[in-house]
């Protein structure tokens, strides 16, 4: 009997609830394993009244004896990580048992410095929007073939003679290009080494140990960082991650053939959000946007960021549904837009004097894009102690529907509120 993989991403630019549908979704699966990025993203869950932020950890470390798992296609931060393990064990919540994959490759500290530097010398108009956590300069690494890999920091010889190529080369840049400080040898190698001494016993073959379960029946979740629109294929280009959060990801950046992937569920927030540069087609720039950001608490989880705020984009949505393949939707932030008296939702939009009802692939198109609204009616009743579809107010109701016969995909979970027990689950 053979298990069943099931991908959560963002189908927006990120920042849609995904970590809350995880730990929502949590009770039925026996292994949550995060497929890419790194300590740029953030993933919120509330439990109990207490507020939980997961930067590298899978979102489901909160579930006892269940297997978290962080994949080859992640970056990670050991710093970071190991900070966030600390954390929970400290209030004694790390229930679930870790496995890291050694084929990981490692964010240095000459990542961020680079990062930092790149940034600053693109100058304003042309900066990017990143968090300077040195995401995009160790994924460059892996590229170029010279990154250090977990696997690396539990070996005293490879490490060493990798990071003395690297800081050959990391330092010539630094110094030469951006006019920073050479960064010293020993002191790197200690931080390195000590990684690997705290890093390894979690260390394993994520692949193999997935492979055993779903050959076991089990099921597995899948979880993506940042959202669609910020892949670096199929999202804004240049404003994206460094990484492929689209469903196609998750096989690659944890070593599973995308024949055991039996549904992608696609996090909506039932408003648009992006932190950064780049397009946005349904910004709102004045009070309602502003009153979205509040009443969302819409700042970032990673850097505190405000957010930009905006209204749902349908045209946005069926892209991603598209390049997903999404079958499920997962609604969140429903309970945000009430005692709004009409609700704006983009249909299309209006390129250049014509009308575009696809997703633009060329920026200068989607940066020219002005969206075309319908409104719908809002609703003015408390809906974060609903339970079920049947209770939430009719036009909210119709929104949801809305969503569905615009995508032809079923809404299958609507958050509500913030906590877990604040979700809607429908034929799910």
């Amino acid at each position: 009997m053979k298990g069943r993989v099931e991908v959560i991403i963002g189908a927006q630019w990120g920042d849609e609830g995904k970590g809350r549908v995880v730990d929502a979704l949590g009770a039925k699966v026996d292994i949550f394993a995060r497929y890419q990025g790194g300590a740029n993203a953030g993933h919120t869950v509330i439990v109990e009244g207490q507020k939980y932020v997961f930067h590298l950890l899978p979102s489901g470390m909160l579930y006892p004896c269940k297997i978290c798992i962080i994949g080859n296609g992640v970056v990670i931060d050991p710093e970071q990580l190991l900070k966030e393990l600390k954390d929970l064990q400290d209030q004694g919540k790390d229930r679930a048992r870790l496995v890291i994959s050694g084929a990981a490759h490692v964010v240095m500290p000459y990542h961020k410095v680079l990062d930092k530097a790149q940034e600053e010398l693109r100058g304003k108009g042309r900066k990017i929007g990143t968090t300077g956590r040195g995401i995009g300069p160790a994924y460059v690494d892996k590229y170029s073939r010279c990154g250090i890999r977990v696997e690396d920091l539990l070996d005293g010889d490879v490490l060493r003679e990798k990071l003395e190529y690297n800081l050959d080369e990391k330092n010539t840049y630094l110094s030469k290009i951006y006019g920073e400080e050479p960064l010293p040898f020993h002191e790197m190698y200690s931080i390195a080494l000590s990684w690997g001494k705290s890093l390894a016993p979690y260390v394993g073959d994520a692949s193999l140990i997935i492979d055993e379960a779903l050959r076991e029946g089990k099921g597995v979740l899948f979880e993506g960082a940042q959202g669609t629109l910020l892949d670096i294929d199929h999202g804004t280009y240049p404003y994206v991650t460094s990484s492929s959060p689209v469903a196609a990801g998750g096989c690659v950046g944890l070593g599973v053939g995308p024949s055991m992937v039996g549904r992608v569920i696609g996090v909506v927030k039932a408003y648009c959000t992006r932190v950064g540069e780049g397009p946005f087609p349904t910004e709102d720039c004045g009070d309602e946007g502003n009153k979205l950001r509040e009443k969302g608490a819409e700042f970032g989880a990673t850097t505190g960021r405000p957010r930009r705020c905006g209204w749902l984009d349908l045209v946005a949505l069926r892209y991603a549904v598209r390049v997903n393949g999404i079958s499920s939707i997962a609604l969140t932030k429903l309970d945000v837009l009430t005692g709004q008296e009409r609700i704006p939702v983009c249909t299309s939009y209006m390129v250049e004097g014509q009308d575009e009802p696809h997703f633009p692939c060329a920026l200068q198109r989607l940066e020219k894009a002005s969206p075309h609204y319908e409104y719908l009616e809002g609703w003015h009743e408390d809906i974060a102690s609903c339970t079920s579809y049947e209770q939430l107010p009719p036009q909210a109701r119709k929104y949801v529907e809305h969503i569905e016969s615009a995508t032809g995909v079923p809404v299958n979970l609507i958050g509500v509120g913030p906590g877990r027990d604040q979700t809607i689950l429908r034929n799910f």
